[in-house]
């Protein structure tokens, strides 16, 4: 019987396959993904050179791949990156995979900046993680310091590796602790932004098993109704914003009445707003810390 020559095609085709009986969401793509990360070249390349046969320790990386990726391993923690705002970042099991809809966060805020785009901003991000949203918005403020907290040290370690790959490392302060201990009220910080855990509890059994299985628990869980973290972090906003400054925290499908009912409750906030996803669904907060007049005139 003559031995089969696993060509780039054919190895391709069959990893699809094996993909589509589990019911993988994007069978062809992971194939040609990992493929791809095997042989050191691009998708492009794979079709290039489709019927070029595979070296047998090519061959057992790949299979080693397609066999975690079978596990429900996902591809961004096989591969150690994942891109965001254009930026390979490195990602690890210690870090939330960061998200194109999480894109619109960074977008908001850059909407809401950038038009004063030479100004020396001061940015909080609360739960960093790989630091994707402190690293895109470094890239492009060139003028803007970030502090960046997180509660995972490992996770910090991740934002820091990112930090210095794309050369913003000495503009982000990277602090280890829980919503706002690790910094000072008054430190008057012109955006507070964060990618909270909004998924409600009883949702986890019903998720994916790559998100379910392999992504943080504690970057997705966002207590029974998923609103946990606005109820404790609304109250205190306005106390390390300045006057005129903005919160944009990301936000689950459906969640807008309840958020804004918390949000109200702060007589300090305004502007209260909503922006849609790609998708089309609300997916950004955002609320403005009341100038000094306003609250007068309000108060």
């Amino acid at each position: 019987m003559p031995q089969t020559v696993w060509t780039i095609l054919a190895l391709i085709r069959w990893a699809d396959e094996r993909f589509k009986k589990e019911g993988m969401a994007t069978p062809r793509l992971d194939a040609e993904v990992l493929l791809a990360e095997t042989l050191a070249t691009d998708r492009v390349g794979l079709y290039t050179h489709f019927d070029q046969p595979l070296q047998p320790d090519e061959l057992t990386r790949f299979k080693e791949f397609i066999r975690r990726r079978l596990r429900r391993e996902p591809v961004a923690y096989i591969l150690g990156r994942k891109e965001f705002w254009s930026l390979p970042l490195r990602v690890t099991p210690e870090v939330l995979i960061p998200r194109p809809e999480t894109e619109t966060l960074v977008a908001e805020a850059l909407k809401i900046l950038a038009p004063a785009e030479g100004k020396d901003f001061h940015i909080l991000e609360i739960g960093t993680g790989s630091g994707a949203i402190s690293v895109a918005l470094a890239t492009e403020l060139p003028a803007a310091t970030v502090v960046a907290t997180d509660l995972s040290p490992k996770a910090l370690a991740v934002a820091e590796e990112n930090a210095l790959r794309f050369g913003v490392r000495e503009r982000i302060r990277l602090l280890h602790g829980d919503l706002f201990r690790p910094v000072e009220k008054g430190d008057g910080f012109d955006l507070i932004v964060t990618n909270p855990p909004y998924i409600p509890r009883g949702q986890f059994a019903s998720l994916m098993p790559e998100v379910r299985d392999y992504e943080p628990k504690a970057a997705l869980d966002g207590g029974k109704d998923g609103l946990d973290f606005f109820r404790r972090v609304l109250p205190a906003v306005d106390e390390y914003l300045r006057p005129g400054g903005w919160f944009l925290a990301e936000m689950g499908a459906g969640q807008d009445p309840q958020i804004l009912k918390i949000a109200e409750k702060n007589a300090d906030l305004d502007s209260f707003a909503f922006a849609r996803d790609l998708g089309g669904i609300y997916r950004v907060f955002k609320a403005r810390k009341k100038y000094q007049l306003d609250a007068d005139e309000h108060g």
